[in-house]
């Protein structure tokens, strides 16, 4: 037997047999794909939403061509979210570097995975070595370590898990010998991933303590302390306290020394979601918000958001490596034992693991920390220039005072009564969409509606500011 002709063109020959049309076809998809990407800004940052039917995306019984495949290309590209629209600030999602993208291209072509070192040799050491590297930019000790994951709810997961595990001295995972209820705490404004984190731990979503927060939203130590004396005294086993360096919404930094001097007054472990605001450690200027983030036992950020890393990029980071490793490994024993480079698979909450070390090694090589603090310290000067702007309209007002890049604000004009302020958000969003091009997200906080903005994109400038408070005055005229 005999594979087609046809099937084996659909993969690159290792005899050199079908370079041509191979190279061929990946310059004709990188064409369509730099069109788009270089006349971004040319481009909707929120298409119109279309229906497809499931025909369309039916399986076929026989192979398409590869020109029918540059076709549904087009149709990717034009229904697709556009980050890459200076425009696009609703949400965290970056532009990706140049050597970023290309990382994941590489990364796909060779197709190792980070499950062992003999199936990564070279990808595996780099791993070790670009998360340590980001351990000691944390300020955590030379014991310190980590591994990457493909996104933050896994790494806020195995931090988790982790911390049940030695703080209630679960090594196998094994709840339920325990005879207290084990609880998590973490602030009312904690990312979501912190609720479904406790169902799959089997401790249920209401053993996710809310605490209350301070008027600007940072998580309030006294009623910390008030609810970890409270579980106590009511027999149930707080084991983590989860404090959050960026919180989704309003981009809000906990008061990590605090938290972590609360933390250690009662034995129990403080994680730290700096899933976006981790990368704070790259600027000289702005790295003091995160005073005390040295003193967490766990840490998890995301380079997929403002390292500018393609997605999917997260790591997650232990102050005590080894005793992560003996609190969480399974060995393979399909795998070689390795006693200097640990398989990550058997480490780590993935078994197969992408090479998402690679983009991030090439986007911090081809950028530095010298370039990744000028990135950062430039998207705070124009947050300081979008809150001054905010700071001259009455009509205007925000939820806390920006501490990273991210700006929390809402419409509340005298002149339409306080029960019809969400429908005036909403109406500006669909506004500023249709009449200037700008996408901004809409989330429930607080229970209300709010406007937001992330000023992530390097090709964002003062001018665009300009213009878009321009339109919302617009907006405004109309409703007095």
């Amino acid at each position: 037997m005999q594979l087609n002709k046809e099937i084996l063109e659909k993969f690159i020959s290792p005899d050199n047999s079908n370079r041509e049309s191979v190279q061929e076809t990946i310059s004709k998809l990188t064409s369509q794909i730099l069109d788009f990407l270089t006349d971004a800004s040319n481009y909707s940052p929120y298409p119109a939403f279309t229906r497809f039917t499931d025909p369309y995306f039916t399986i076929p019984d026989l192979p398409k061509k590869d020109v029918q495949l540059t076709e549904s290309v087009k149709e990717i590209l034009a229904h697709s979210m556009n980050a890459a629209n200076p425009k696009y600030i609703g949400h965290m999602d970056s532009i990706p570097t140049l050597w970023s993208i290309l990382g994941d291209y590489l990364a796909s072509a060779i197709n190792n995975n980070l499950l062992s070192l003999e199936m990564s040799p070279f990808l595996t050491q780099l791993e070790y070595s670009i998360t340590k590297q980001f351990s000691t930019l944390f300020g955590l000790p030379d014991a310190s370590g980590g591994i990457l994951l493909s996104g933050g709810t896994l790494s806020n997961l195995q931090a988790l898990i982790v911390a049940r595990n030695e703080v209630l001295h679960t090594p196998n995972g094994n709840c339920f010998s325990l005879q207290k209820e084990p609880v998590i705490i973490a602030s009312e404004h904690a990312h979501a991933s912190i609720q479904k984190i406790a169902m799959l731990l089997g401790i249920g979503r209401e053993n996710v303590v809310k605490v209350k927060t301070t008027q600007d939203a940072k998580m309030d130590i006294a009623d910390l302390e008030y609810q970890v004396t409270n579980l106590l005294a009511s027999g149930k086993q707080p084991f983590a306290i989860v404090a959050t360096a960026g919180t989704t919404v309003s981009g809000t930094i906990d008061s990590l020394l605090d938290i972590s001097a609360l933390a250690k007054k009662y034995s129990l472990w403080v994680h730290i979601d700096a899933i976006y605001g981790g990368a704070l450690i790259f600027s000289q200027k702005y790295t003091h918000l995160l005073a005390g983030i040295e003193h967490a036992d766990s840490i998890s950020f995301n380079p997929q958001k403002w390292l500018f890393v393609a997605k999917t990029c997260s790591m997650v980071l232990f102050r005590d490596f080894q005793n992560m490793v003996k609190s969480f490994q399974v060995a393979a024993p399909y795998m070689k034992a390795q006693p200097e480079f640990i398989n990550l698979g058997e480490i780590s909450i993935q078994g197969t693991k992408k090479a998402e070390v690679l983009k991030l090694w090439l986007s911090l090589t081809s950028i530095g920390k010298q370039g990744y603090e000028q990135l950062i310290d430039y998207n705070l000067h124009l947050t300081k220039i979008f809150t001054e702007e905010l700071s001259k309209r009455t009509y205007l007002k925000v939820s806390s005072q920006p501490e990273l890049n991210i700006v929390c604000f809402r419409g509340e004009p005298e002149y339409i009564g306080d029960h019809a302020y969400d429908q005036w958000n909403e109406q500006l969003q669909g506004y500023l969409l249709k009449n200037a091009g700008y996408f901004i997200s809409l989330p429930t906080y607080k229970n209300n509606v709010w406007l937001r903005v992330v000023l992530l994109n390097p090709f964002f400038k003062k001018e665009h500011i300009n213009v878009l408070f321009e339109h919302i005055d617009a907006f405004e005229k109309t409703y007095r």
